[in-house]
């Protein structure tokens, strides 16, 4: 499901090549914002929360000492390209868990032939992907590290995330390792563009000073915990320029756990691109063999410039998913990434001035949008 809302485009704060080579694999733009977006994330073993730490705030010199021994640095090995030595890249990633499973970016590990995960004593570990989701940037790696230095990081709840808390970004951007950033939450509920063309919701916005190499490294808040993965930048000059976007920690746990458990992550999906109006969402495309096709959503036939802006028409307009009224694409959106695959749901809409209610079977989304 996407918009049509107008966007703007950003970097994805990704690999830094090793040995000084310039940039890697991940450092290109690919990455979109919406601007009319306003919206609003095997059982495993985590870190407990501190109860000191959950009393009160922690400073950045404690957030830091805290986190310090789970925070890793990951070189990337690219898969050689014919007539062109490989070239090594530096990403980011944390302990997700004390069975040596580590949370990064899809696009740090996306093309590897080989990973290597750095902790902070210096000890490396060659690493196998258990599995990446580019619908959410996300991956899942694994070692075989002794269990004294696989320390997780525990995750926060984004959801309770505000404007302004204090944020604490470690990664290693430009290959150096550890580094510490600090900043508040600037936005939230922001949009960003997945790898293959999806929307991520409910991003996070910082200022937090994040750089290429820091893609895969944790946001922590105020009292150490995850609140988001660091995966993009909005930036002209290609570095910092105060503009951050982190993946919810509700989307990293709802990833990962799947990843952990099967391999994979599924997620819901319906089969439309709308753009809002006054009305609701109009409707603007339904991709044939969809959920959305299947229960007999009808896309805009035409369109009209209403107040200086052209409008869709002869369509459905959505009013409300699952009983309940949505007004912006995000909200659409992340009402449906809440479900599952296989979930019945109700879509209401206004056709020819007359409510009407449309049952709908979500169905599993493709690879990718054109899937």
């Amino acid at each position: 499901m996407t918009s049509q809302n107008s966007r703007r485009t950003y970097t994805a704060a990704a690999l830094v090549a090793a040995l000084g080579l310039g940039t890697g694999l991940g450092a290109v733009t690919y990455a979109t914002l919406s601007d009319g977006g306003t919206t609003v994330v095997r059982e495993v073993t985590v870190a407990e929360s501190d109860p000191v730490a959950q009393a009160t705030g922690l400073s950045i010199a404690q957030i830091a000492e805290r986190a310090k021994a789970s925070v890793v640095e990951i070189t990337v090995q690219g898969v050689s390209v014919p007539s062109q030595p490989q070239q090594g890249a530096v990403g980011s990633g944390f302990v997700f868990d004390d069975e040596g499973n580590i949370i990064t970016n899809q696009h740090v590990v996306d093309g590897a032939s080989t990973i290597s995960v750095t902790f902070p004593d210096g000890s490396s570990y060659r690493a196998t992907v258990v599995g990446t989701d580019p619908s959410t940037d996300l991956a899942v790696i694994h070692v075989e590290a002794p269990a004294a230095k696989l320390v997780p990081l525990q995750l926060g709840d984004s959801s309770e995330v505000r404007v302004g808390d204090p944020v604490v970004a470690i990664g290693s951007p430009f290959g150096l390792e550890g580094t510490v950033t600090s900043g508040i939450v600037s936005a939230l509920h922001r949009q960003m563009t997945a790898p293959n063309e999806f929307t991520i919701t409910d991003s996070i916005q910082t200022d937090a000073a994040i750089n290429h190499g820091n893609s895969g490294g944790p946001l922590l808040d105020g009292r150490g915990r995850v609140i988001g993965v660091n995966a993009q930048i909005e930036s002209d000059s290609g570095g910092n320029d105060g503009v951050g976007f982190a993946i919810p920690s509700s989307t990293v746990r709802f990833v990962a756990t799947q990843i952990i458990s099967t391999g994979k992550a599924e997620h819901a999906y319906l089969g439309i691109t709308m753009v809002a109006t006054s009305d609701g969402l109009a409707v603007t495309e339904v991709r044939p063999e969809t959920p959305a096709s299947a229960a007999g959503l009808r896309a805009s036939t035409g369109s009209e410039v209403v107040d200086g802006e052209e409008v869709p028409t002869g369509g459905d307009v959505i009013v409300a998913f699952d009983g309940k009224p949505v007004s912006t694409t995000a909200e659409l959106q992340s009402a449906v990434d809440s479900l599952r695959p296989g979930d019945e749901v109700t879509v209401t809409v206004l056709r020819g001035g007359k409510r009407v209610t449309l049952d709908v079977t979500l169905g599993t989304r493709p690879e990718r949008v054109d899937g």
